[in-house]
């Protein structure tokens, strides 16, 4: 052992340490399970409301709210990858030897100390016991070498070599599952998109940085639809989508929950849906003196006059959800009011609350009267460049865990030695390089296979 290595060999050192395998694979489990439990790509009041001001600090330093982006987590797979490269070249020559001998060779001796070594007598001759056993050695296992004396044989065969290179299949499978990962994380995104219906767009917007992704194609949303439950509970809802290149429409699709369109390695998810801003609204302007009623139909954006000369009413916009002290009251439209003598204010219209307006204790309420009901689809955009790394991960690490704990390097031994005129003794034993009670079955499954014969 050299006492003072160069910088280098203890960096070679340092990465082929089964140490830090161990090591990195538990500080990569125990920050999966934190970025399990902490909520991902949120808002900063989301995480205020969840966790306080000091735990927020925390999650912000160490980017716990995006942790599968960040810097430590990516540098952490990094260093995983090289330890699994350097470990196994580390330790590849010593089993490349063994899978490519330059000579095959045995040692009797070996196998006749094993604890599996059965021995049987046999009513034959050496000669003619061997002649059978190597056939059978030959059909059953291979190629067979064999030594012979005056009054003994021995013969040696073997299989599965090659399976010791299990290990290697299921490193390679785990880092091409790595680098898929890491593909992922540099090259991919995660976005959405939220379209109204007959809305087109290009692009897309990371949900936590709002940074916009230009797509290669535009998406129209022709329809949207939903079906609800007896409950109120959304049963299925559904987008009809239309893929736009260079102004040529190319196809039309409908997506649901989990039946997403691809289309240039981009995948188009269902996620959501909402109510979206009408066209136009209808609204009733009610003289609460004598209850008589003026019908209006408005645009957003639109200002018309109120009756009586009141002045000025303008329907500046639509709200999903319309908050009031505190509490959510559904759909709501807001509009403004300028009176004639007097500061303009802004009013809420809740949809599901037609005489909210006469709390003001206006001369005039507003009430909404009818509106075309239209929605907005919301759209997961992802793009996932290393998801073939990921497969093709998957299927290597599948054959090679298949290699490794159900396939086996095998040496078999059978010794023949004259005890008698026409009497021998055989010695059966072998060795695997896994499941020693499985080989030990095995020679005595072979010791009553060859006494018959």
């Amino acid at each position: 052992m050299k006492k003072n290595k160069t910088i280098p060999e203890q960096i070679w050192q340092f990465f082929c340490s089964v140490k830090l395998t161990v090591y990195t694979l538990v500080v990569l489990a125990v920050t999966s399970i934190i970025g399990t439990v902490i909520l991902q790509n949120g808002t900063p009041p989301q995480y205020l409301n969840l966790y306080g001001q000091t735990v927020y600090n925390i999650i912000k330093i160490f980017n716990f709210d995006d942790m599968y982006q960040a810097w430590w987590f990516l540098a952490l797979i990094v260093i995983l990858c090289i330890n699994i490269v350097v470990c196994s070249i580390e330790r590849l020559s010593f089993t490349w030897k063994i899978i490519f001998p330059q000579k095959i060779t045995f040692n009797p001796d070996r196998f006749r100390k094993l604890k599996n070594l059965e021995t049987v007598q046999v009513n034959k001759d050496v000669r003619s016991l061997s002649n059978d056993y190597e056939r059978f050695l030959s059909k059953k296992v291979g190629r067979v070498i064999k030594q012979e004396a005056q009054t003994s044989t021995v013969m040696y065969a073997e299989k599965g070599r090659w399976t010791r290179i299990g290990v290697y299949v299921v490193h390679a499978s785990i880092l091409l599952l790595l680098i898929g990962a890491l593909i992922g994380s540099l090259f991919g995104f995660k976005a959405h998109l939220q379209l109204d219906e007959g809305q087109t767009s290009d692009t897309a917007f990371i949900a936590k940085k709002r940074l916009p992704i230009k797509l290669d194609f535009s998406i129209r949303c022709n329809d949207f639809d939903v079906k609800f439950y007896d409950t109120g509970a959304p049963e299925e809802f559904k987008s009809n989508l239309t893929i736009i290149n260079n102004g040529n429409a190319l196809f039309t699709r409908d997506i649901r929950v989990n039946h997403p369109l691809r289309y240039k390695g981009i995948n188009i998810f269902q996620a959501s849906y909402g109510t979206a801003q009408p066209d136009s609204v209808v609204i009733d302007m009610i003289r609460l003196s004598d209850k008589q009623v003026a019908s209006k139909t408005l645009k957003i954006g639109e200002e018309i006059q109120l009756p009586d000369d009141q002045g000025m009413f303008k329907l500046e916009g639509f709200l999903p959800h319309f908050d009031f002290k505190g509490h959510n009251l559904g759909e709501a439209f807001v509009g403004r009011i300028t009176p004639k003598d007097g500061a303009a204010f802004q009013i809420g219209l809740p949809v599901k609350f037609p005489t909210f307006d006469r709390m003001r204790k206006g001369a005039i309420a507003v009430v909404i009267k009818d509106f075309e009901q239209k929605h907005y689809t919301g759209l997961q955009i992802t793009k996932d460049p290393g998801i073939w790394y990921v497969y093709s991960g998957f299927i290597l690490l599948i054959i090679g865990c298949w290699i490794t704990f159900f396939m086996s390097h095998q040496s078999y031994f059978i010794e023949v030695e004259s005890s008698g005129d026409n009497d021998s003794t055989v010695s059966i034993s072998g060795t695997t390089n896994r499941n020693n009670q499985g080989m030990k079955l095995k020679i005595q499954k072979i010791v009553t296979t060859l006494k018959d014969k």
